[in-house]
Formats: C-alpha cells, structure tokens, sequence
C-alpha cells in the first residue's frame, strides 16, 4: 500500500514538474517566437484542444486497460513532448508543438487522478488531497529550477533536460503502479454515470473546474503579470513558485483539515479566500501585494480540485473521476486562453478580476454538491414558499378594499 501510495506521489509530481517549468519559461517562449497576447492565447488553446481530446479517451482506456498502465504512457509522453515547445521558433510551430504537449497532459492529468482514487479506495481513507500536494511540490521544483536557470540555459536545453528526468522517474515507479492493475477495484469497469449521479458529477466538475480556472490562470500569466507591475524576470518566476508552495502546504494539511471542518466548509472557506487573493492581485498593481495574493490563492484553492474529484468517485467510480476531471481541467486549460484574449483589450488585472468570480461561484455551489445539499435545498424550497405566501398576501392588502386592509408587518419599512 505505501509503495503503492508513494508511486502515484511520483506521478502527480512529475506531471507538477514539466507544468511548473513549462510555466516558468512561457515568458521566454513567448520573446522568442515574438507572440503577441492574444497570439500566445491563442497557440495556448492549442493545449485545451489537445488536452481534451486526450481526456475523452483516458477514462475508457483507463476501465479497459488500468490506470496504472495508462497513468505511466501517459507520464513519459508529457514529459517527452515538454521537449518541444521549446525548439520552436514561429507561432505557429509552438501551436502545433503545444498542441501534442495537450494531448498528453490531458491524458496524465486524467490518468493520475484515476490512479489516486484507486489508492484512496484501497486505503479506505482520505489521501488524493495529499497526492495533488506532489502535483504542487513537482511545480514549485520546476518553477524555482526555471527561474534559477532562466539566465543560464536556452528554453530548449532546460526543458529537454527536465523531459529526460521525468521520463527516468516515471519508469522507476512503473513496475508498482502496472502490479497494481492487477486487482482493479469493483468500480473499475462501472458504466458512465447516468441521470441524477451524473448531473452531480457535472456540477462536481464544474467546481473543480472554477477553482483550476484560477490555477491555469497564475500558472500561465502571473510570470507575466508581475513582470508588467515591475518584478524582475527571476522574481516574476518566483511568482508561481510561491503559489505552488502555498497549494503544497495546504493540501498536506488538506486530510486534516477535511477531517475536522467537513469537505463543505473546506471548500467553502478555500474558494472564498481564493476570490479574495485574486481581487488583490487585480485591483492593487504592486510586486509584494500580487505575491501575496498568489499565496492566498494558492492556500484557497489547495484542497478544492481533489475533494471534487475524489466525491466525483465516490459517486460514479472510474466514470465519474473521467467525467468531473474531464470537466475541472476544461477550466484549467481552457482559462488561460480566454485570459489571453481578455488581456489584450482590457489588461491582465482586469482579467484576473475573472478567477475571483469564478472562485466565487465554486463557494456558492460547495454546499448543494458536497454534502447537505438536500437539506440546503428544502429549506431554501420552504423559505420560497413562505415568501411567496406573504408576497400574495401583501398583494391582496394593497389591491383590496380600502376596508379591508389590515396591517402587514414590515409594509411601512417597504413602501418607504
């Protein structure tokens, strides 16, 4: 079990690594083919193409041949194609190059978080929170060895050399997670989720996918944003790396923190103070305040994706984690693009004004999909009809006989 828990950590840290240091470069990517904003939008689209129609593949191949096995071609294909986008030299190269590095992150991406329920279910107990920490761990590497070497070494060396390495650790590890295939969990094989189980694994999805909206967005444009409030190219590298340790440090206390608040009031809080992080980061344009709004977006949204996706398979097995992933990532990698565009005309505080709306939202529909989201539907139910009772009474008072008006409580405060 721990060797099985340890190599799906590796897992999640490769794929945090090649995106982290694929962000910290996306700067010099971008100076070296001269990409505009809605250019490198636009070739950044290219991965959500990609990426999602790896996604649609990854569940089925995942039910049919294991998620060990897929999660590892899926490991070394992204760590390979990472290689690419750095010897590119025109947009549209870096667009064709990006858009198999799509195909194989949406793979991993799906791949890993089958693998990561599969070892929650074997344990019996809360652990993808702290799987998705090696997600972070492998990012904030990537991040610090990007703006470490950002002077240093050509975009291609750096990440050729970074591919090489993932590719060395997700063979190491691929004897355990291909053994683990060999005893699939009861819902391996379940159907796709249907009727109501799916509709809530939709909107499991599209929490997830709120709160990776503003991942995708500080791990695609924050380099760039706090360059253009006066950081450095080496601080602005250090952006993502304080959001990658901030997310780190709160899903390793994410079990805990489950365990004692609940998953409603975890989301709840995270994705609050995640909005909170972001109007910072869109409203006040200077270095320490947007670093620190990094953090607290970091910290808010830690623990949000994995609840949602772990509830997604708990609710629908195999099926659900492929559906809810499929739908969370749309807004990982489908957000920055849209960003791209937004910053062209408007500038980027003005779009990182979306992720707190979208955080926002992920607050609002925690409680119906998380847990007492009946209970928080009857009464909402019966405070409506309590409402709507005294609104037709209030009619009846204001359109009725003079002489048959009798006192409303609160008709005084209302008419004025």
């Amino acid at each position: 079990m721990r060797r099985h828990r340890a190599a799906a950590t590796v897992v999640f840290t490769v794929d945090g690594a090649v995106f982290g240091s694929w962000a910290s470069r996306i700067p010099d990517v971008s100076a070296t083919v001269d990409a505009s904003p809605t250019s490198l939008g636009l070739a950044l689209l290219c991965v959500s193409i990609g990426a999602l129609a790896g996604m649609q593949l990854t569940g089925r191949l995942c039910a049919r041949l294991g998620p060990g096995l897929v999660g590892v071609a899926a490991a070394v294909a992204t760590s390979a194609a990472l290689a690419l986008p750095g010897l590119t030299g025109s947009v549209p190269a870096l667009a064709a190059a990006l858009l198999v590095f799509g195909v194989a992150t949406g793979a991993l991406n799906v791949a890993a978080n089958a693998i990561g329920v599969q070892v929650e279910t074997a344990a019996h107990r809360p652990l993808l929170p702290s799987l998705h920490a090696g997600f972070s761990f492998g990012g904030l590497a990537g991040a610090v060895t990007g703006g470490a070497v950002a002077a240093l070494a050509t975009p291609g060396v750096h990440l050729l050399v970074v591919a090489t390495l993932g590719v060395v650790a997700t063979a190491a590890v691929a004897p355990v997670l291909l053994a683990a295939d060999g005893a699939p969990a009861p819902d391996d094989h379940a159907p796709p989720p249907r009727g109501t189980t799916r509709g809530i694994v939709v909107v499991l999805g599209v929490i997830a996918g709120c709160t990776a909206f503003g991942e995708g967005a500080v791990t695609d444009w924050g380099a760039l944003h706090l360059q253009e409030v006066g950081a450095s190219p080496a601080l602005a590298a250090a952006g993502y790396a304080c959001f990658s340790l901030a997310m780190a440090c709160g899903r390793l206390a994410g079990n805990g923190l489950v365990h004692a608040y609940g998953p409603t009031r975890v989301v709840t809080g995270g994705a609050t103070a995640a909005a909170v992080g972001a109007l910072a980061v869109a409203a006040v344009p200077d270095v320490e305040v947007v670093l620190a709004g990094f953090v607290l977006i970091g910290l808010g949204l830690a623990n949000v994706f994995p609840i949602a996706i772990a509830r997604a398979g708990a609710h629908a097995g195999a099926g659900g984690v492929a559906l809810a992933s499929t739908v969370g990532y749309t807004g990982l990698l489908g957000g920055p693009p849209l960003l791209g565009i937004v910053a062209e005309e408007v500038g980027l505080p003005v779009a990182f004004a979306a992720v707190a709306s979208l955080a926002a939202l992920a607050a609002a529909l925690a409680a119906p999909a998380l847990g007492g989201g009946e209970r928080v539907l009857r009464a909402a139910r019966a405070a409506l009809q309590r409402h709507t009772a005294q609104l037709g009474v209030l009619y009846s008072q204001l359109t009725g006989p003079a002489g048959d008006r009798r006192p409303y409580p609160g008709l005084e405060a209302l008419a004025t």
